[in-house]
């Protein structure tokens, strides 16, 4: 039982990082001159680096708030997850935490499913999606399945 609340944790923390990694770096588009992200919009001409922030039309605020919407639930989740353990009775499930989990992860979909569609609207064609827009994608499925083995678990002496 050890072992396996302690891969849980691991998987939650893991999903964690990818949230906040995928928020803060500056990746989400990129190409050899240029790399923009959810706050800022980076270029560089002749040695000079440049950075405006992001636009801010409606789209790119309502993905900014669901990222950092999925990480504030994930980690509530991880904060309710060791507060259930210890105060949980024997044979209770963990709702709460994985309910707040599974929350995070549809956060980041949203989030990730907005920025795809409305992104054609003012990258160039020229940009790649980055590593951090690819990050938030894996912190989907990682989110979804940590909470869903919370709602599963049971609480064991």
């Amino acid at each position: 039982m050890l072992l396996l609340l302690l891969g849980i944790v691991v998987l939650h923390v893991a999903a964690l990082v990818l949230l906040f990694v995928s928020t803060i770096v500056s990746a989400w588009v990129v190409n050899p001159n240029s790399s923009g992200d959810l706050w800022t919009n980076c270029t560089s001409i002749s040695g000079d680096y440049k950075c405006d922030p992001a636009d801010t039309g409606v789209w790119i605020q309502a993905v900014q708030a669901l990222m950092i919407l999925s990480i504030i639930f994930s980690f509530l989740s991880l904060f309710l997850f060791f507060c259930q353990l210890f105060t949980l009775q024997k044979g209770g499930r963990f709702f709460l935490t994985g309910a707040f989990q599974i929350l995070a992860s549809l956060f980041v979909m949203s989030g990730a499913i907005i920025y795809t569609v409305m992104n054609h609207m003012w990258v160039p064609t020229a940009e790649s999606y980055g590593f951090s827009y690819i990050l938030a994608w894996v912190a989907f499925p990682l989110a979804f399945i940590s909470g869903l083995i919370y709602v599963i678990l049971r609480k064991r002496e």
